[in-house]
């Protein structure tokens, strides 16, 4: 597997915000989000060859037995179920992190699935680095109902984790879940801001915070900003 980076760290989004975690970052992406985060694993894929085995015997390294498989987008990665099932034989219980554009195939290892869908907010601009080909398919390819029903449908446990960045966002999370066509309890939605700095996030954590409260979400949290900064390995 083409693996951009590994590390232990506390789970900085979603449900278990806190929890330390191995996490295993595949690269490569089928998106190009305007304000991707980790462009190494997406925009400009690095990395090294991995076996399933190197990744299973770091992980046993650390005292944690959480693993967050995450990238780029994980589900484009061929060996990703084999190496959930390994991690699982060795009693993991796994975050699948994904944008939630690839179904899950049957037998999938996950605890809990970090479904991402991406809103207008994440296509790039026709004239930015990505280019006019990229900013179609991103647009083109970002929802996928159907593939979020099958997600949900699985049997593992979920949160839909959105990234807001103005407040007209909102009415297109409403209408993301709406479409899945499965009933979503309000607590699984959960809505984080966009943002790369602290100084950001506490702006617009501000009316976030005020919208999920009028409309039961959860707000979340982005505890590795706030520990560690806009940086790598956290």
């Amino acid at each position: 597997m083409l693996i951009s980076e590994t590390f232990y760290s506390l789970q900085g989004e979603g449900e278990l915000t806190g929890v330390p975690s191995f996490f295993i970052r595949t690269s490569g992406c089928n998106l190009r989000c305007s304000w991707c985060d980790t462009p190494y694993a997406s925009w400009r894929p690095e990395g090294a060859e991995r076996t399933v085995a190197e990744l299973v015997s770091e992980a046993k390294l650390h005292p944690g037995r959480h693993a967050v498989l995450t990238g780029g987008e994980p589900m484009i990665a061929p060996a990703l179920p084999a190496l959930a099932s390994a991690l699982r034989a060795e009693g993991f219980h796994i975050t699948i992190e994904t944008a939630g554009t690839v179904a899950p195939p049957a037998g999938l290892a996950c605890d809990l699935a970090s479904l991402s869908p991406k809103l207008a907010n994440s296509t790039p601009a026709v004239d930015s680095a990505a280019g006019p080909a990229w900013a179609e398919r991103h647009e083109a390819t970002r929802r996928r109902p159907d593939v979020l029903r099958a997600w949900l449908s699985a049997g593992f446990g979920y949160q839909l984790k959105f990234v807001a960045s103005a407040p007209a966002d909102l009415d297109e999370i409403a209408a993301t879940v709406a479409a899945i066509g499965l009933p979503v309890p309000a607590a699984k939605i959960l809505v984080m801001p966009e943002a790369r700095s602290l100084e950001t996030m506490r702006e617009r954590a501000a009316w976030l915070g005020e919208a999920c409260k009028a409309r039961g979400w959860r707000y979340a949290h982005r505890l590795h900003v706030e520990l560690y900064g806009n940086r790598r390995g956290t």
